[in-house]
């Protein structure tokens, strides 16, 4: 980081090219729980072509990581140094800190823990007991991989992510190559017609709020070291097809699995149920690669979850983020797996709440971007200098309408949801909602943001 201003990337280490930039976001999604997304569509009671356009369109739907992808390059910086700008130095204290929980949150109760699994079943299939001795060092192990990975230069993580792809995408192939033929065409061909308001929006918000919105508050942790002659065309369709294409391909597969195996979308442990449909000598494989599907991401979570907490002003030594995080990864799972199993269903719908906060950030983020910052450029001194306000008041309140009005629409632990009804019911649309609400609000507030400072530079030239 430069000693002026802190908190942006320096310029000798902005040399990256969009290419890179594939690489972290294809092994990012390469994993086997996208044919559980494919189950999840088909369970709203869609036919074949339904199922295949709710797809598609979740899996575009990073389009929205391609677009906020540029701000790093514009800015030098990660995204919640960004968010400054929108919010204020101290308004962008609490959707950081959002970020953070969202994103250690759910690397700890859901990344690791699933990671745990697949380990234990590796240990089963080669013919040993799984003890809790066993459970814990295996968590230990895979706590400190995800951490040192986590520690490495941008250069060394797109040639990491670079290996998971070829590795585990390899696998991720093997094992879709032997799942593909067990399909049942027929029940496939005769899936009935369903709701197209009822069922295909529903379905289409779940894997829009599970994918594109859950990593958008990353996007320019890693285009901000793009090379400032990286095409923006470049960065955009690169980023989108990287992280697009494989959840597509992955989801598709599942939505024919399911005709053959519609339970797969509600058994308690998918990945297991999957393992059934396997011959013996691709189960101990198949764990190998739903384990290497696990770590990418739980890797960009962390790296990018400390970024956000240190984008709080909150002053704490690396040492010591790292002792911290390394705790959190270590006790949360220990506390999921061997204490409480039900404190994972509580924590999961307090992430979903967390989700709308973050829809609403998403919303403000975009829109400020849009009609301020693609003019006018990240001015350093506001996002990591002295001229910094203090709070955007406009955005803030937006950013609390649009949170309220969410959890209005959707199932929650904080308030009742009197309009969590019909199609909102059970689903992600209330993500969708607020991320519309806030964006409109957002797109006025910064519009009159403009004419306001065209009002005043016409009147000092005056």
């Amino acid at each position: 980081m430069s000693q002026k201003y802190p908190d942006l990337i320096p310029e000798n280490e902005r040399v990256g090219q969009p290419k890179q930039l594939f690489w972290i976001w294809f092994a990012l999604n390469i994993g086997i729980m996208g044919l559980v997304y494919g189950g999840i569509i088909v369970s709203y009671g869609l036919n074949f072509i339904q199922s295949v356009i709710a797809a598609f369109l979740g899996a575009a739907s990073f389009a929205l990581i391609g677009y906020l992808s540029l701000p790093g390059k514009l800015g030098k910086a990660p995204t919640f140094v960004l968010s400054r700008a929108p919010f204020g130095s101290k308004g962008n204290l609490i959707p950081a800190v959002l970020a953070w929980i969202c994103l250690i949150g759910w690397l700890s109760v859901g990344n690791v823990p699933t990671g745990i699994f697949s380990i234990n079943a590796i240990v089963t299939a080669l013919g040993f007991e799984v003890t809790t001795t066993v459970q814990i060092i295996g968590l230990i192990g895979l706590a400190i991989a995800i951490m040192a990975l986590s520690l490495v230069k941008q250069e060394t993580l797109v040639k990491v992510q670079t290996i998971f792809t070829y590795i585990f995408g390899a696998l991720t192939v093997v094992v879709l190559v032997i799942l593909v033929p067990q399909t049942d065409w027929s029940a496939l061909v005769n899936m009935p017609n369903g709701d197209w308001i009822g069922g295909v929006l529903p379905a289409i918000s779940i894997i829009i709020a599970g994918s594109a919105l859950s990593w958008a508050m990353v996007a320019s942790d890693y285009s901000s070291y793009q090379s400032p002659q990286s095409s923006n065309k470049a960065i955009f369709w690169t980023t989108t097809f990287a992280a697009g294409a494989p959840l597509f391909v992955i989801m598709f597969l599942g939505i024919l699995m399911n005709a053959t195996n519609p339970e797969l979308v509600s058994s308690a442990d998918p990945i297991a149920a999957l393992a059934a449909q396997m011959p013996k000598w691709m189960v101990i494989p198949y764990f190998i690669t739903a384990l290497g599907g696990i770590i990418p991401p739980a890797v960009i979570s962390l790296r990018s979850g400390r970024t956000a907490l240190e984008a709080t002003n909150i002053k704490i030594s690396e040492r010591t983020s790292i002792i911290f995080h390394g705790l959190i990864m270590v006790l949360l799972p220990t506390y999921v797996l061997f204490i409480n199993g039900d404190f994972l269903g509580s924590f999961m719908m307090f992430l979903g709440v967390v989700g709308i906060g973050l829809a609403a950030w998403t919303a403000i983020f975009v829109a400020d971007y849009i009609i301020l910052r693609k003019k006018q450029g990240y001015d350093p001194e506001i996002i990591s200098g002295d001229r910094n306000i203090s709070v955007n008041k406009g955005n803030v309140i937006i950013w609390f309408v649009s949170v309220i009005i969410g959890l209005l629409f959707t199932t929650n632990p904080l308030f009742p949801a009197p309009f969590a009804k019909g199609i909102f019911d059970g689903n992600s649309l209330g993500v969708i909602l607020t991320f519309a609400v806030g964006i409109v609000l957002s797109w006025i507030y910064s519009s009159a943001q403009l004419k306001k400072q065209t009002v005043d530079k016409e009147g000092k030239a005056a």
